[in-house]
């Protein structure tokens, strides 16, 4: 895989080259010499049919966990986000023992205590990590599905980005059945707190735990950032320093 600097960018194949952009540079890469059909067919090409199966299969579980919490992935922006994810399912399918190369499952990877801990703490925005912007410890009751900070003081525990004045706190209890893709997301209310706000109390807490047949239960939590302008709150650069995380993963 070469860089194209040329003055003149091209996008698409041209004879045997294939030119692309990835993350805003240019490349161009050869060709692939081999058919499709031969690949889908030929018996030597078996290894690469359970892997490009596999990973498809990654790649739709990434996109059924992003749409499950829509609600609140629209809120963070990192352009790495599904590959980043993707990477974390292909983990998750590594920990299947059970079925047959090429038919490996992220929902029975989960089913591990090594599962579960490959998916908890993944945060949505790597621009805005949870520890990084948030130095408040935290506590979560699994069974009521509240999460908890005691004293929290937005000067001392939040690093606030340049122009925000205020910082939201929300929680959710997600339930998703990655095999069907039913899913069930509850959302507790937002706290916000303006950076000159003493230290208080927070119990941030969802009105039921949602249930989903054969679903997996994971908490999340949300610490977004606004600016106050004539008394209403705007985001702040539509989501780029806020950070969500997936905190339990029971």
């Amino acid at each position: 895989m070469a860089k194209n600097s040329g003055i003149i960018k091209i996008e698409g194949t041209l004879e045997e080259l294939t030119f692309y952009k990835k993350d805003g540079v240019n490349f161009v890469r050869r060709k692939a010499s081999v058919s499709k059909a031969r690949i889908q067919n030929d018996p030597s090409y078996a290894r690469t049919r359970e892997n490009n199966q596999e990973f498809a299969h990654c790649s739709q579980m990434s996109k059924t966990l992003r749409q499950a919490i829509h609600a609140l992935i629209f809120s963070v922006r990192d352009g790495k986000q599904h590959y980043r994810l993707q990477q974390v399912m292909a983990k998750l399918k590594n920990q299947d023992m059970d079925s047959a190369r090429g038919m490996r499952k992220v929902s029975i990877g989960l089913e591990t205590p090594e599962g579960k801990q490959l998916l908890n703490g993944f945060d949505f925005n790597t621009q805005a990590v949870l520890d990084q912007i948030l130095a408040a410890p935290y506590t979560i009751d699994t069974d009521k599905g509240t999460v908890s900070f005691a004293n929290i003081s937005p000067v001392q525990h939040v690093h606030f980005p340049t122009g925000a004045t205020h910082v939201a706190f929300q929680s959710a209890v997600l339930a998703l059945n990655f095999d069907t893709g039913v899913s069930d997301l509850v959302l507790s209310g937002v706290k916000s707190l303006s950076l000159e706000a003493a230290a208080t109390t927070i119990k941030l807490t969802v009105d039921r735990i949602p249930e989903v047949e054969h679903g997996q239960l994971m908490y999340l939590l949300l610490v977004s950032f606004n600016q106050e302008l004539n008394g209403e709150h705007y985001p702040l650069r539509n989501g780029a320093f806020n950070a969500l995380r997936i905190i339990a993963v029971p």
